[in-house]
């Protein structure tokens, strides 16, 4: 970042930080009201905004640490319970419910990041610039929200599986491949990738990689070595400290340059 200083470079530690964090109930693009988690920095702002587009283990402890995370670098992040129809329960529980009925639609999805961008952009202390995290089934959705709409000003994907699909994987779900869709691709795109990953394999972010040149898009495309799918989570045994600290600075920087700037 040159001479530069993004915001955590800044940190002093005697600077005042707090948030808010809490459980809202917001309006989906479909008129559907779910529910979703914002964590939201104190301050009169204006402060960019993300939204956090969960993976299939579903809307987790883990993911409710992430908009934090983004909110105490300043962020006003939201996490939509993309599963809120299922019901409540443990995630663990909700997850294996939606997998069992074939996983959620890809219009239903978009409706609910469409709707949760929409809820931060309403707020007084927005900026009104957003982007878009996900990973595993989050990243799909977060490449394919920048594929279907022109809403998110970033986008990063964390080893988003079915990005490049098959004819033969589709569903009445998931109708089209997203990476059919990048010449529709809107923002520029941050993708994160383990080397060791078989969802997506190596050859699969291969051809992701082509089509985005082929369409002239803006991306930066980063993979890790002696990493596999989920490297970022701290919790779980593939769990890769360098690679995620790597990772996380990185989606610091790309943020920094396209939302505050």
């Amino acid at each position: 970042m040159g001479s530069e200083m993004c915001i955590r470079d800044s940190y002093k530690t005697h600077d005042y930080e707090g948030m808010i964090a809490e459980t809202v109930t917001i309006k989906s693009r479909n008129n559907d009201y779910i529910t979703a988690y914002i964590a939201k920095p104190l301050g009169n702002g204006p402060f960019p905004s993300i939204v956090l587009a969960h993976h299939i283990p579903g809307w987790d402890e883990i993911y409710k640490e992430f908009t934090r995370k983004f909110a105490h670098h300043g962020y006003m992040a939201i996490c939509p319970d993309l599963y809120h129809r299922q019901g409540n329960g443990t995630p663990d529980d909700v997850a294996a419910e939606v997998r069992s009925n074939g996983g959620i639609s890809d219009d239903q999805a978009m409706n609910d990041l469409l709707g949760s961008s929409d809820y931060l952009k309403a707020l007084p202390n927005s900026s009104k610039k957003v982007g878009i995290f996900g990973t595993c089934s989050g990243g799909r959705h977060a490449f394919l929200a920048g594929c279907m709409s022109s809403e998110f000003e970033a986008i990063i994907e964390c080893w988003g599986g079915n990005v490049v699909m098959k004819d033969d994987a589709l569903s009445e779900k998931q109708p089209k491949s997203p990476a059919t869709l990048t010449s529709s691709l809107s923002a520029p795109l941050l993708g994160l990738f383990g080397n060791d990953d078989v969802s997506p394999t190596p050859e699969e972010v291969n051809e992701h990689e082509r089509l985005l040149k082929e369409n002239n898009k803006e991306y930066s495309f980063h993979r890790y070595d002696g990493a596999g799918h989920g490297f970022m989570y701290y919790h779980a045994p593939y769990y890769r400290q360098q690679q995620s600290v790597d990772a996380w600075d990185k989606i610091f920087d790309f943020v920094e340059e396209k939302l505050r700037r």
